[in-house]
C-alpha cells in the first residue's frame, strides 16, 4: 500500500513539473525577467505592441488580451488611494467602499527626517493600493521646492535634492514590495503649476545634475522605480514626457533606467517625439488631467493609430517599437502579472496608526515662548506644551481645524476613512478643559476648478464672533494656513500670494490683542509670510496629515508627543528673498520668447543653445537683475498677478537664474536672514552636541570614505528625538559652490541624561560638483570642511579634511 501511494505522489509531482515546464516562456516566473520579455514580444502582433503603450480609460492601458497578459489599473497617489474615478469622464464614480486611510503628504514625511518612517509609509499605503486592486501609484513626488508658490509643493519633499533622494527610496521600496509600481513624478523641472503645459524651462547643466536630478536618479537607480511620469513642461524647446535629453540620454542612457515612462495626463503632445524620445505609456491626451474631457477616442491618442501607422510605414523602426512595449511588458510582469504580490488591506488600525505616528514625527515646533503671566507675576517657561491644569477655557479659531482637508488639492484628493478634524482632537485631549470654537474666516468648499465667493461682510462677522470669544479665553490655539482650494496648495494653479488668504494676518493681529496667550499652527504645505511672528509666543507648522492626524497634533500641543520634526525648506522674510523671485518675470513664471530682454536672452545663452552656462548667471546675476525692465520685475508679484497676465500666451520661456544657489544654498551662502533655516526645529526638551571627530583626516580615490562621530546628549527633562546634520563646504574650488551642501543626516532617540555617538559617512562622490565642459562629475584636490548641525544655520562642529 505504501510503495502505491509513494508511486502516485511521484506520478503527480511529474505532472505538475510537466505542466510547469509546458508554460511559455512569459508566464513562467522562474524564467529571467529579459527572456519573459522577450518571449512575450515574439507572440505578439504590430498591432498589440502598439496597442499597450496608450490609454484605454482614464486610468486604464490595456494588456494583451489574446495571451493573458492583464491591464495595468492605476491610481492619483501618493498619500493614499483617490476615490473611484469613472470609467471614461473625470467625474467621481461614487463607490461606497473606496475610502481609504489618508496618509501625511509627503512634506510631512520629509520633515520626520526617518528613513524608516518612509518605509513604514510606502509599505502601508501599498497595501491599501494592492487590496484596491491598483496596479500602479502615482507617485511620490520628488520635484524640488524653488518657489513658495507653487501649488504642488505639498506633494514633495522640500527644497534639497539629497534628503528628497533619501526619503523617496525606502518609500518606493515599501510600496513594490506589495507588487505595486511607483510610479516617480513628474520628471523633470516641473517647479510650478503656473504655465505647467509648455513653459519651457532654461536651466544649466550644472544646476539640473545638481538641484533637479540627483532625487530621481536615487529614486531610479536604488530605489529601483518600476515606472517614472515625465512632466507637462519643456526643456530645450520639447517636451519633458518625450525629450531625448532627459529621458533617451539620461534617464535611459547614463542611468540606464529600464522601467516604463509614463506620460503626466494630457502631456503628450508629438506622435514622432513620443515614439523616438522615451515616452512608453500616453495617458489622458487632449484633457488637463483633471477636469477637461477629449473630443475624440483613445486611438485618437498620439500612440494611437497615428503610431501605428508611422510603424506599418517604416518611419519609425521596428526595435523602437519593440523596446517601448518590453518596457510596458517588463511593468505589467513586474506588478498586474506578478502571482507573488500580497492580497493587501485598507482602513485597518494599523495604517491609521502609522500615519499618526508618521505625523508625529513629521509636524515642526518653530517657536515656543513664554506665556503671558498673571498680573504682577513675570514671565517664565514656555507656553507648550499646554498645561490643561491651568487653561480652563480654550479657544480653538480657524477654519482649518473643522475643514476636510484631505478633499480637494487635485489629482491628490482622498476620500479619507475616519477622519479626526482637529477641533474634535483637541477637545478630546483637553477634556478637563471647555474647549470653543470660533471660525474666524471661511474659505468655501475644497474644489480645484475655481473658489467660492465669500462676501466681505460674512468674513467680519466671523472675524468678529472670533474676537468676542477670545475675551473669555484663557488660551487660543489658532489654526489656520492654507488649504487645497484652487491657487491655494492645490494642482492647476501657484498660489497668489506669500501671505496666508483670507485675511488671517489681520485675524491674528486682532486676537493677540485680546488674548497674547495664543499657539498658532500653520497647516500647510508651503511657507507663508509671518508679519505677526514676534507677536505669538508659539508657532507649529502642522502640514496635511491625512485620517488621524490631529490626533499627532494633539499629542504634540499636549507633551504626550515630543516635536522632533525639522524643516524641509527655508522660510523668507518675503516672496522677494527667495531667489527665484529675484529675477522678475523671465524667471518666475516665464515670458514670451519675444519679450524676454535682448540683453538677458543673449547673454545668458538662451538664443544660443537653449541651455544657459551657470557660469555666466553665477557671474553675472547683478547684471542679469539690472537687465530686466522694472514692469518684468514688480515686487508686487505676490500680491498683484495683473503683471504677468500678458504674457500667459502659450509658450513661455523661463530661465532658472538663480542656478544651483536654490533654498538654504542661497541664503547660507549671501548670509541672507530667514524667519525659519532649512532643517529647524525645536524641541521640549534640549540637546547638547559634543565635539566631532574624524576617522580620517584624508579622504582619495574614487571610492574613499570618512566617518565622523559626534556624541549628542538630552540636556532635557523628557524623552526626544534629535536630527544630527551633515553639511560639506569646499573651501577653495575653480567654480562658485555653496558655503555647504546636506550629505548625510540621522535621527537618534535619547532619553534625558542619555549619551550616544552619531556616525555619519562621507563618500567621495559628497566632494563633487558637475563640470559642464567635460560634462562628467568632478572632485578636486583640495581641503573641505564637514559642518555637523540642528540645521543649516545652527553648526554644532566643523571638522576639516582634504582630499588627495
Amino acid at each position: 500500500m505504501k510503495k502505491l501511494i509513494s508511486t502516485a505522489l511521484i506520478a503527480l509531482v511529474a505532472i505538475g513539473a510537466n505542466a510547469q515546464s509546458t508554460l511559455p516562456v512569459y508566464q513562467d516566473e522562474t524564467k529571467p525577467m529579459e527572456a519573459r520579455v522577450k518571449d512575450a514580444l515574439s507572440r505578439m502582433t504590430l498591432e498589440e505592441k502598439c496597442r499597450i503603450t496608450y490609454a484605454q480609460s482614464k486610468f486604464t492601458s490595456p494588456g494583451v488580451a489574446r495571451l493573458g497578459i492583464p491591464e495595468l489599473y492605476m491610481s492619483d497617489g501618493p498619500h493614499g488611494v483617490r476615490m473611484e474615478i469613472n470609467w471614461n469622464d473625470w467625474a467621481h464614480a461614487e463607490w461606497t467602499n473606496d475610502a481609504c486611510t489618508a496618509f501625511p503628504a509627503l512634506t510631512c514625511l520629509a520633515a520626520t527626517w526617518n528613513t524608516d518612517m518612509a518605509a513604514l509609509y510606502g509599505k502601508s499605503v501599498g497595501e491599501e493600493a494592492r487590496y484596491r486592486k491598483k496596479d500602479i501609484l502615482l507617485g511620490p513626488g520628488v520635484n524640488i521646492y524653488r518657489t513658495p508658490l507653487n501649488g504642488r509643493n505639498f506633494e514633495y519633499m522640500g527644497e534639497d535634492p539629497y534628503l528628497a533622494g533619501r526619503m523617496a527610496v525606502p518609500y518606493i521600496k515599501g510600496l513594490q514590495s506589495n507588487g505595486v509600481a511607483c510610479c516617480l513624478k513628474h520628471y523633470a523641472l516641473n517647479d510650478q503649476e503656473e504655465y505647467r503645459g509648455h513653459v519651457d524651462v532654461k536651466v544649466s547643466d550644472r544646476a539640473l545634475y545638481e538641484i533637479y536630478l540627483p532625487a530621481f536618479k536615487a529614486a531610479c537607480i536604488e530605489g529601483d522605480a518600476w515606472s517614472i511620469m515625465g512632466s507637462y513642461n519643456q526643456y530645450r524647446d520639447v517636451h519633458a514626457t518625450h525629450n531625448p535629453y532627459l529621458i533617451n540620454n539620461i534617464l535611459k542612457g547614463e542611468w540606464g533606467y529600464k522601467g516604463a515612462v509614463i506620460t503626466d495626463w494630457g502631456a503628450c503632445h508629438n506622435t514622432k517625439e513620443a515614439a523616438l524620445y522615451g515616452c512608453d505609456i500616453e495617458m489622458g491626451s487632449y484633457t488637463n488631467g483633471l477636469t477637461s474631457e477629449a473630443s475624440g477616442g483613445y486611438d485618437d491618442y498620439y500612440l494611437g493609430t497615428a503610431y501605428l501607422k508611422m510603424a506599418r510605414n517604416g518611419e519609425i523602426p521596428m526595435d523602437v517599437v519593440d523596446e517601448k512595449a518590453g518596457r510596458v511588458l517588463r511593468l505589467i510582469f513586474q506588478s498586474a502579472m506578478n502571482a507573488k504580490k500580497p492580497f493587501g488591506s485598507i482602513r485597518s488600525q494599523e495604517h491609521l496608526d502609522a500615519g499618526e505616528k508618521i505625523a508625529e514625527e513629521g509636524i515642526v515646533l518653530l517657536k515656543n515662548g513664554a506665556p503671558q503671566p498673571p498680573k504682577g507675576e513675570r514671565r517664565a517657561g514656555c507656553i507648550l506644551p499646554i498645561d490643561g491644569a491651568r487653561y480652563k477655557n480654550i479657544l480653538v479659531v480657524g477654519d482649518n481645524a473643522t475643514k476636510d482637508l484631505c478633499a480637494g488639492g487635485g489629482s491628490s484628493e482622498l476620500k479619507a476613512y475616519d477622519y479626526v478634524s482637529p477641533l474634535d482632537a483637541i477637545r478630546k485631549e483637553f477634556s478637563q478643559s471647555t474647549v470653543d470654537y470660533a471660525q474666524g474666516y471661511e474659505s468655501g468648499r475644497s474644489r480645484y476648478d475655481g473658489a467660492d465667493y465669500i462676501t466681505p461682510e460674512h468674513q467680519d462677522s466671523l472675524k468678529a464672533e472670533a474676537l468676542e470669544k477670545a475675551k473669555k479665553a484663557d488660551l487660543i490655539i489658532y489654526i489656520g494656513g492654507l488649504n487645497k482650494n484652487h491657487f491655494e496648495d492645490c494642482e492647476g494653479g501657484d498660489r497668489r500670494s506669500y501671505n496666508m488668504s483670507y485675511g488671517q494676518d489681520a485675524i491674528i493681529d486682532a486676537l493677540v490683542k485680546v488674548q497674547p496667550n495664543i499657539v498658532v499652527v500653520i497647516t500647510s504645505g508651503n511657507a507663508v509670510a509671518m508679519p505677526w511672528l514676534n507677536k505669538v509666543p508659539a508657532l507649529i507648522q502642522n502640514w496635511y496629515t491625512g485620517s488621524h492626524g490631529a490626533n499627532a497634533l494633539a499629542n504634540v500641543l499636549s507633551g504626550d508627543v515630543n516635536p522632533s520634526g525639522k524643516t524641509v525648506f527655508s522660510y523668507a522674510n518675503k516672496l522677494t528673498d527667495y531667489p527665484a523671485h529675484q529675477y522678475g518675470l523671465p524667471s518666475y513664471p516665464g515670458i514670451m520668447p519675444e519679450d524676454m530682454p535682448k540683453s538677458l536672452a543673449a547673454d545668458a545663452g538662451a538664443d544660443a543653445d537653449k541651455n544657459p552656462s551657470s557660469a555666466y548667471l553665477i557671474a553675472n546675476a547683478e547684471k542679469i537683475k539690472k537687465s530686466i525692465p522694472a514692469s518684468l520685475s514688480t515686487d508686487k508679484i505676490n500680491t498683484d498677478f495683473d503683471a504677468r497676465k500678458h504674457y500667459g500666451k502659450g509658450n513661455e520661456a523661463q530661465i532658472y537664474a538663480e542656478d544651483i544657489f536654490v533654498g538654504y544654498r542661497y541664503f547660507d551662502t549671501k548670509k541672507k536672514p530667514v524667519l525659519f533655516p532649512f532643517g529647524y526645529g525645536l524641541s521640549y526638551t534640549s540637546f547638547k552636541y559634543g565635539k566631532a571627530t574624524a576617522s580620517a583626516t584624508t579622504i582619495s580615490g574614487d571610492n574613499g570614505t570618512i566617518t565622523i562621530t559626534v556624541p549628542v546628549t538630552n540636556t532635557g527633562k523628557v524623552a526626544g528625538k534629535e536630527v544630527v546634520q551633515l553639511y560639506i563646504g569646499d573651501d577653495k574650488a575653480s567654480v562658485v559652490r555653496p558655503t555647504k551642501e546636506l550629505k548625510a543626516f540621522a535621527k537618534v532617540a535619547l532619553n534625558p541624561g542619555e549619551t550616544k555617538n552619531v556616525t555619519l559617512k562621507i563618500k567621495t562622490d559628497d566632494l563633487k560638483f558637475f563640470d559642464e565642459t567635460n560634462h562628467a562629475w568632478k572632485v578636486e584636490p583640495g581641503t573641505f570642511k564637514a559642518y555637523i548641525g540642528a540645521s543649516s544655520a545652527d553648526i554644532k562642529s566643523t571638522v576639516a579634511f582634504s582630499y588627495k
